[in-house]
């Protein structure tokens, strides 16, 4: 008998959620950036075990909201957990020792404080949560042990798992044990489909990552990508997108001198387009600058983040 069912993953901003769903899946349906929360919605992949089907839900960053897309993020990263048939809580472990070791930097200890509002809200929810101990390369294991052990007895966790999501180590067994939890169903998804994400706006996410690649330095958390024209032509597919940033100031640190870094965020994105598209793409970037477009519906309420509540 097949199985199929819903794996959430949760955690605080960083922590490798992308990571761990590309690992997963075994292809790439998530943009990974060294910026912290690059994951606005969830974004579904479709992992393969045996005989089950994994649709794993890789959630935005849970974190304390200041904006109003903030809050829609972390609304959309619970709303997830709610039907899941299991749930993953992925901690950067270098960061929880960090901090109590009493140092860490102001990233680890920020990421310490959403963990911990994590699991009271898991609490609240009265749910029972598989714990990933993520980013072990390097620790002791004794060190490890004691995280393990004090994360455990808060009471949330039915199991732990300690796994590297960069290079995949205890990434199977979690894997098994994911596939182990899923229901009887006949399959969601055709086997050799990896992600459940409309193409136009995977093609704005891919372009997303691109910019932050690039620019994660000098542009702050104030970019969006709308893919504004998506037309399938004789030569291929003709993708036209507009970058929105929030002041005009910003609208230099992504064009760069004589347009290079315009043009290096469009070349790199176009061919990871033209690879997974499987056809050529010509892509159009423009930017434009809009102060107000973190608090727009349009930008975000295709992806089913609720600005309302």
């Amino acid at each position: 008998m097949s199985r199929a069912g819903f794996c959430a993953i949760i955690g605080a901003p960083n922590a490798g959620k992308s990571t761990l769903t590309n690992r997963l899946v075994g292809a790439k349906v998530s943009i990974v950036t060294q910026k912290v929360q690059t994951t606005r919605f969830p974004v579904r992949g479709v992992a393969i075990a045996g005989d089950a089907q994994i649709v794993l839900v890789d959630t935005p960053g849970i974190f304390q909201p200041r904006r109003r897309l903030d809050r829609a993020m972390v609304r959309a990263a619970w709303s997830g957990i709610e039907d899941a048939d299991a749930i993953v809580h992925l901690v950067d472990s270098a960061a929880e020792i960090a901090v109590a070791e009493k140092g860490g930097s102001a990233a680890d200890r920020k990421a310490a404080i959403d963990v911990e509002s994590i699991v009271e809200g898991l609490k609240a929810a009265g749910k029972q949560v598989i714990l990933a101990l993520n980013k072990i390369d390097g620790l002791k294991r004794e060190k490890l042990l004691g995280l393990s052990q004090r994360l455990f007895e808060t009471g949330v966790y039915s199991e732990v798992f300690m796994i590297s999501a960069k290079d995949g180590s205890g990434v199977d067994d979690l894997k098994a044990r994911i596939a182990q939890l899923m229901p009887e169903n006949p399959w969601f998804y055709p086997e050799d489909q990896t992600a459940d994400l409309p193409a136009r706006l995977l093609a704005a996410e891919i372009t997303r990552e691109k910019l932050y690649l690039r620019v994660h330095e000098e542009l702050p958390y104030a970019a969006a990508v709308e893919t504004t024209k998506f037309e399938e032509q004789k030569n291929g597919l003709r993708i036209e997108q507009t970058i929105f940033v929030e002041r005009e100031s910003q609208r230099p640190i992504i064009l760069g001198k004589g347009g290079q870094t315009l043009k290096w965020i469009g070349q790199k994105a176009r061919e990871e387009l033209t690879e997974l598209m499987g056809q050529p793409v010509h892509l159009f970037l423009h930017v434009a600058v809009d102060e107000k477009w973190a608090d727009k519906r349009e930008f975000y309420g295709p992806l089913g983040l609720d600005y309302d509540a």
